[in-house]
């Protein structure tokens, strides 16, 4: 663990900004590609141990609607602010009848 660094990674899925922030060993596109789109819910996460899951590539991750995809060390660059999270999405509706 003392190889892990923070990055962040940027994206846009179907035109909406999304960015979050991963611990890695090392970075490169094609990893900010995989996590972007294990993000978006598209992709698989590895269970710890699991090195051999294939990764989502560029070319499938744009399929299913990402784009942009960027990616830096944390602390390099503008600061990290979270998007707000709409809670009416994680509503759950009731019948008042």
């Amino acid at each position: 663990m003392a190889g892990q660094q923070l990055y962040v990674i940027e994206y846009e899925l179907h035109g909406e900004f999304r960015t979050f922030i991963i611990r890695l060993e090392r970075m490169d596109n094609a990893e900010a590609w995989h996590w972007a789109s294990c993000d978006a819910g598209v992709g698989i996460i590895p269970r710890f141990g699991q090195h051999k899951i294939k990764k989502v590539s560029r070319p499938m991750a744009e399929r299913y609607g990402l784009t942009n995809v960027r990616w830096r060390v944390s602390g390099k660059g503008p600061e990290f602010v979270a998007p707000p999270v709409d809670m009416k999405k994680f509503a759950v509706a009731t019948d008042k009848s």
